[in-house]
C-alpha cells in the first residue's frame, strides 16, 4: 500500500470531521478498504484513514422499542449465530452467514457490508487500468466488454453524462431517449419537460453542443442525433398540448407578472404556472415569442410552431398581454404594486456601436430579419456583406441569399474553426452559396456620396489576450475591400434598459446588463430577471434554463413549494446492436432549388426514425452489480439506517455515484440498523448463488418476507442497486405459497430485465432463485 495517515477516533464527531477534511477513508472491519488501498482501484488514494473501530458503544445486538437495533459495527458473525435474529429474522441470519467465509465474517461489519464499492472487474482492476463512469470517467467499460456478471436490469446514471453536462438545462438526453427506444413517447415528454418546456422549438434551433460532446464521437462514428430525436419529441409533445400543458389543479392565489415573452420568459410563466401561480406576460411586440417569432427565419423555425406554443401555453390559464411597452404605457412601479412578483426577461434587442466610419450606412442585421418583408421585390441588391460569425450572422446571410442577392459574403472575427454557429449553419450557408471570409475584421465603409460601396477590411490575427478575454488584435496592413450595395451588421446585440428611470432603478453589471444574484433576483426584492438581459446574447436553451431558474427563485420567494427535481435512479440499456450503429440519422431536407423563406428547409424524423436514431445512443450508464448479500435481506426486513445526521429508509439508502453505492456525504457514518419486529405469521428467507461457496460474491442473491400485507421479493447482484421485484410482489399479496406461485412470482421478478448475451443465464438464474427462497418459507 502506498503510505497514509491512520487515525483513531473516540468520537463519531471526531470521525466525521476528520471525514470531512480532504481525502479521507473510514474503515471498520476493512474487508473491503484494504483491497482497494491494496490494489490502487480508485482514482485518488486517501491521506488519512480513520478507525472507527475504536469508537466505543457501536458493537451490539438488542431489542427494544418494538424493534431490533443493531450497532453499526456489529460483526457479521455475531449476527449470523444470534438466536433471536435467527428466529425472528431469518433472512438477515441466513444473508449474514452466506458473506465470504468464517474468517471475514468475523471482520465484515454490517455497515461495511451494506456500503461497500461494486463488483466489477474494471472498476476493481489494479492501478485504475480501467478509469470508467463509477470513477469520474466517461465510459462503462463493461457494456462493450465482457459483462457475465453484470446488471441484467439495464445500467444507472452515475452522473451526469457529457451530452447533459454540457447542456445549459441539464437535460438528461439518455433518459428520454431510452423511453423512446421503448416507445414511452409520454414518458420521456416527462422526462425533458422537467427541464425545457418546449423541445419543439429547441429540436430546431438549438445550438445542440451537447452532440460534440456525445461519447459516440470518435473518427468512425457518428454523435447520436440528439436534435433530430428532440425535434420529434417536441411536436409529439405539442400535438397532444392538453395532455403535457395543463392548468394546475391547485391555485396558489400569488400572481406574477413576466416583462418579455421570449424563450426565458416563456420559460419562466410555464414553471410559474405549473407550481399553481397566475402569470401574465408583458410584451412589446404584438404577438409573444421574442425573438423565436420575429427573428429566428421561418425556414428554421414555423411560426406556427410558436404560435401553438403560446396557444398551449395560454390553455395552462398564462395570461398575455401584447403592444405594451413597460415605461410608457404601463410602469415599473405600478407592475411592482399590482404583482407578488416581477421578472424582466427583455432579451436583447438593441443595436451594439461598432465604431467604424461609415457605420450610419449599414443596416442592423436584427432588424433586417425582423422586417424581412421590408426588402422583398430586390431591394436586397445584387452584392451584400455580412459582418458577424454567428448563427443569426448566418441567418440574415442566407435570408440575403433567398432574397435574391447573387453575391452574399460574411466577413468575421473569428478563425474557421473557432466561428460561434453550428457547423450545420456554416455549411448550409456555403451551400447556397455564401461566401465565409474568416479572420477579417471591421475597417471602414466604402461610400461615395453616402451611397455604399463596398466595405473595407482588415486582418484580424487574433481575437482573445493571455488572459481570454475578447481583445481582438489586427494586422494594418493587410486590408481588402469587398464590393457590397448593403452591408448588414450582425456582430452581436445589446439589452435596452429604456425602462429603467430615476424613480425605477436594479443595479447593472459591469457590462450594463441587469445585475441578479444566485437565485435570479435583482438588488430589488421580489424582482427578478432572466435570459439575454442579465447574460447578454445567448443560446435559447440558455435563456430557457435561466427563465426555469427564475421561476424557482420567484417560487422560493413567494413561499411556493414546488416539486423537487426528479432524483429517481433510471434503469436504461442501450440497444444489443448499439455501438455497431456508426451512422446519424438524416432529416429529409428541401431541394436546394425549391427552398424560400417561408417554407421549413427540414421535415421532422418520423416517430419509426427517432426510434431507430435513440437506439443508437449508448446510454452511458454504469452496468456495475450491488454486490451485498445483506442488503437484500434488510429491504425484505423493512430496515432503516440510521446516521450520525439522519434516518433513512433502507430502499432510500443505495444509489449509484461516484465512487460509492450508497447516499452518504461527506462525514456521513452509519450508526445503527433498525429493523422492526415481523408480525405474527410474515416469515423471511434468503438465498445465494455463487460459483463458490465460500469467499466469493453473489452471482444472484435473492430475500423475501411472505405472509403479511406487503410481502417484499428483493434480488441482489442483477442490478446497480438492490433490486425490488415490484411485480413478483403485487403477485404474492394476500396469496398462500404454493410450487405455482412461487414459479410465476419468479417469472414476474425478471419482468423487464434488459440482458445482454453474456450475462442472459442470469436471468433463469433469478426466476429460480425466488422460486426455491418462497418455497423454504414453507418448511
Amino acid at each position: 500500500m502506498r503510505p497514509f495517515n491512520h487515525t483513531n477516533a473516540k468520537t463519531l464527531e471526531e470521525a466525521s470531521k476528520a471525514l470531512e477534511q480532504g481525502k479521507a477513508a473510514l474503515i471498520a472491519g476493512g474487508t473491503d478498504l484494504l483491497g482497494t488501498l491494496k490494489d490502487n482501484i480508485l482514482r485518488e488514494y486517501p491521506e488519512n484513514v480513520v478507525n472507527i473501530k475504536t469508537i466505543p458503544g457501536l458493537d451490539y445486538i438488542k431489542e427494544e422499542d418494538g424493534m431490533l437495533k443493531i450497532g453499526a459495527l456489529t460483526r457479521l458473525a455475531d449476527i449470523a449465530e444470534c438466536a433471536a435474529i435467527k428466529e425472528k429474522y431469518t433472512a438477515l441470519a441466513q444473508a449474514a452467514k452466506a458473506v465470504a467465509s468464517p474468517h471475514l465474517r468475523d471482520m465484515g461489519t454490517i455497515a461495511g457490508n451494506i456500503s461497500q464499492f461494486p463488483r466489477c472487474w474494471y472498476y476493481r482492476k489494479a492501478e485504475n487500468r480501467f478509469d470508467c463512469l463509477r470513477k469520474g470517467g466517461t465510459e462503462c467499460f463493461a457494456h462493450t466488454g465482457q459483462n457475465r456478471f453484470h446488471s441484467i436490469m439495464g445500467g444507472a446514471k452515475v452522473r451526469a453524462t457529457s451530452c447533459q453536462q454540457e447542456c445549459p438545462a441539464g437535460t438528461n438526453i439518455p433518459a428520454y431517449n431510452d423511453r423512446i427506444r421503448k416507445g414511452d413517447w409520454d414518458g420521456a415528454a416527462e422526462i425533458i419537460m422537467q427541464v425545457n418546456p418546449m423541445p419543439m422549438i429547441t429540436g430546431r434551433v438549438c445550438a445542440h453542443t451537447c452532440q460534440q460532446h456525445c461519447n459516440r464521437c470518435t473518427s468512425e462514428c457518428d454523435s447520436v442525433y440528439i436534435n433530430g430525436v428532440e425535434r420529434t419529441l417536441g411536436d409529439y409533445i405539442l400535438d397532444h398540448a392538453d395532455k403535457f400543458y395543463k392548468a394546475p389543479e391547485v391555485e396558489t392565489g400569488k400572481s406574477v407578472a413576466i416583462v418579455g415573452g421570449g424563450p426565458a420568459g416563456l420559460s419562466a410563466a410555464f414553471y410559474l404556472r405549473k407550481a399553481g401561480n397566475k402569470v401574465t406576460v408583458y410584451d412589446v411586440k404584438d404577438e409573444a415569442g421574442g425573438m423565436l417569432m420575429y427573428a429566428i427565419p421561418a425556414y428554421r423555425l414555423p411560426k406556427d410552431v410558436v404560435r401553438k406554443l403560446i396557444n398551449a401555453l395560454k390553455s395552462m390559464g398564462i395570461e398575455f398581454k401584447t403592444g405594451v411597452r413597460i415605461g410608457v404605457d404601463v410602469e415599473p412601479l405600478e407592475l411592482e404594486k399590482q404583482y407578488d412578483s416581477v421578472c424582466y426577461s427583455t432579451g436583447t434587442w438593441k443595436r451594439p456601436v461598432a465604431g467604424l466610419a461609415g457605420e450610419e450606412l449599414t443596416h442592423f442585421g436584427l432588424d433586417f430579419l425582423v422586417g424581412v418583408e421590408k426588402w422583398m421585390e430586390g431591394k436586397i441588391g445584387s452584392e451584400v456583406i455580412v459582418t458577424g460569425g454567428g448563427n443569426v450572422a448566418m441567418d440574415v446571410a442566407i435570408t440575403a441569399k433567398r432574397l435574391g442577392a447573387k453575391k452574399v459574403t460574411m466577413a468575421c472575427l473569428e478563425t474557421r474553426e473557432t466561428m460561434p454557429a453550428s457547423k450545420e449553419e456554416i455549411a448550409r450557408a456555403e451551400e447556397e452559396g455564401v461566401i465565409i471570409m474568416p479572420s477579417w475584421g471591421l475597417s471602414r465603409v466604402v461610400e461615395e456620396n453616402g451611397i455604399v460601396k463596398g466595405l473595407e477590411l482588415k486582418r484580424c490575427v487574433s481575437t482573445r489576450d493571455a488572459d481570454g478575454r475578447f481583445n481582438p488584435k489586427y494586422d494594418e496592413s493587410e486590408k481588402t475591400v469587398i464590393a457590397a450595395e448593403n452591408i448588414l451588421m450582425a456582430i452581436g446585440q445589446t439589452v435596452d434598459l429604456s425602462f429603467l428611470d430615476e424613480k425605477y432603478q436594479v443595479q447593472l453589471s459591469a457590462r450594463g446588463l441587469i445585475d441578479i444574484d444566485n437565485e435570479a433576483m435583482t438588488s430589488r426584492p421580489g424582482i427578478y430577471a432572466a435570459g439575454d438581459a442579465t447574460t447578454g446574447p445567448g443560446t435559447v436553451i440558455r435563456a430557457i434554463a435561466n427563465g426555469h431558474k427564475a421561476a424557482n427563485g420567484m417560487n422560493k420567494y413567494l413561499g411556493v413549494a414546488v416539486a423537487s427535481a426528479d432524483n429517481k435512479l433510471y434503469l436504461t440499456k442501450p440497444a444489443d446492436d448499439a455501438p455497431s450503429r456508426t451512422k446519424q440519422m438524416k432529416l429529409r431536407e428541401v431541394a436546394l432549388e425549391e427552398r424560400s423563406l417561408n417554407v421549413e428547409d427540414a421535415f421532422t424524423a418520423t416517430p419509426e426514425e427517432a426510434i431507430e436514431e435513440a437506439k443508437r445512443c449508448l446510454s452511458c450508464s454504469c452496468y456495475a452489480v450491488h454486490p451485498s448479500d445483506v442488503a437484500p435481506a434488510l429491504i425484505a426486513l423493512d430496515a432503516k439506517v440510521i446516521t450520525n445526521k439522519r434516518e433513512l429508509d433502507i430502499n432510500e439508502f443505495f444509489t449509484v455515484k461516484v465512487p460509492s453505492s450508497t447516499v452518504l456525504m461527506p462525514g456521513e457514518i452509519i450508526t445503527e440498523i433498525q429493523i422492526p419486529t415481523p408480525k405474527p405469521g410474515v416469515k423471511t428467507a434468503f438465498i445465494k448463488f455463487a460459483y463458490r461457496k465460500s469467499i466469493d460474491f453473489p452471482v444472484v442473491n435473492c430475500a423475501v418476507a411472505v405472509g403479511g400485507e406487503s410481502p417484499r421479493v428483493c434480488l441482489n447482484a442483477i442490478a446497480p442497486v438492490p433490486y425490488r421485484a415490484r411485480k413478483a410482489e403485487e403477485l404474492l399479496r394476500g396469496q398462500e405459497i404454493t410450487e405455482a406461485l412461487a414459479e410465476a412470482a419468479g417469472e414476474a421478478a425478471v419482468i423487464g430485465a434488459q440482458p445482454d448475451e453474456d450475462n442472459r443465464f442470469k436471468v433463469q438464474i433469478s426466476k429460480v432463485m425466488v422460486k426455491r427462497v418462497l418455497l423454504s418459507t414453507l418448511k
